[in-house]
């Protein structure tokens, strides 16, 4: 009787292992490896917090059944590249990033899902094959092209009178820099528009020499490449384009709150939060290269008429109607 029943317990025991195993698959945490551009959580707001949002709105709760690991390069190249390498290092369901992170992360790795926000162009820079598949182990959510560029330097032009030279402020340092002169060139070029690029890596000293240079070289107006050093400096910009008497069009509610005369753009802060919806499909099992790059769908144009005024510059009827928001 102690054989038996000693080798119905064996049997009993060893028909229990998959429940087990099983068991410990489903409780096992997903992890998310995220690479920022800033040097912290606070100066990342409010994508940081958008991005936690969106999270929660799935229900994701951080170290409850999520891990969300952050790294904060600073801008910094040589950062970038270290901390995208670490965060590999660590096997995550999933990478994501920014535009210019993006590109560290698709350089560290071929295998990990990699999920990017605000890539101008994803197909250009052959991040992905297609839009509708993109075809590897990236997919994410674009925010600017050849429309966006167009309607932007339009709407200087319905502004500013006689505009006919336009500066772009860029990080040469930053991989879609040339993509976004590239494509307002183009935009602009169809307005009889001219585009000049002026470069600053980052610190205030070469923003301060970049807005001197544009002075001197006549432009009309300015506006900033899209990116995390228009991002962090994104409560300098505006003053310095009102000290130099250049109308600024920003890009992004973020970057225009502190002074630019206009913004046109897609609702970054919704990309953020939709952009945790992408990463949950992914670590439910489906595979980057059959999702769909994104498009933005929803976008903002503000007008601030303090800064109009300070400019002495007015703003037609019908574009304060078709307004978002103005700031009196």
């Amino acid at each position: 009787m102690r054989r038996r029943e000693f080798i119905v317990s064996l049997a009993a025991s060893a028909a229990a292992w998959p429940l087990v195993a099983r068991a410990q698959q489903v409780q096992k945490i997903p992890k998310v490896g995220y690479l920022w551009h800033a040097a912290s959580a606070k100066e990342e707001n409010p994508y940081y917090g958008a991005v936690i949002e969106g999270f929660a709105r799935l229900g994701y709760v951080n170290g409850r059944n999520i891990v969300l690991e952050h790294r904060f390069p600073n801008e910094k190249p040589e950062l970038f590249a270290g901390m995208a390498a670490e965060l590999v290092a660590m096997n995550p369901e999933v990478l994501m990033g920014g535009s210019v992170a993006s590109f560290y992360l698709n350089a560290a790795t071929k295998t990990i899902p990699i999920v990017f926000m605000f890539v101008p162009d994803p197909v250009g820079m052959k991040l992905v094959n297609s839009l509708a598949r993109p075809g590897g182990n990236i997919t994410g959510l674009s925010n600017f092209g050849l429309d966006i560029a167009g309607k932007r330097v339009q709407l200087l032009k319905e502004i500013v009178p006689g505009l006919s030279r336009l500066a772009m402020l860029i990080n040469s340092n930053q991989q879609t820099a040339s993509m976004y002169v590239e494509v307002t060139r183009k935009a602009a070029r169809d307005l009889g528009v001219t585009v000049d690029a002026f470069d600053a890596l980052g610190s205030r000293k070469e923003l301060d020499d970049a807005f001197d240079a544009m002075t001197k070289a006549g432009m009309q107006a300015v506006i900033p490449a899209q990116g995390g050093t228009a991002f962090q400096w994104r409560a300098i910009i505006p003053r310095l384009a009102i000290e130099h008497r250049l109308p600024l069009c920003a890009f992004s509610r973020e970057t225009f709150e502190d002074g630019a005369l206009i913004s046109y753009g897609p609702d970054q802060v919704a990309l953020c939060v939709r952009s945790a919806a992408l990463a949950d499909k992914i670590i439910k099992g489906e595979k980057p290269a059959d999702i769909p790059v994104e498009q933005p769908t929803k976008f903002e144009f503000l007008v601030n008429l303090r800064t109009a005024r300070a400019l002495g510059l007015t703003v037609p009827a019908g574009m304060l109607i078709a307004a978002n928001e103005v700031v009196e």
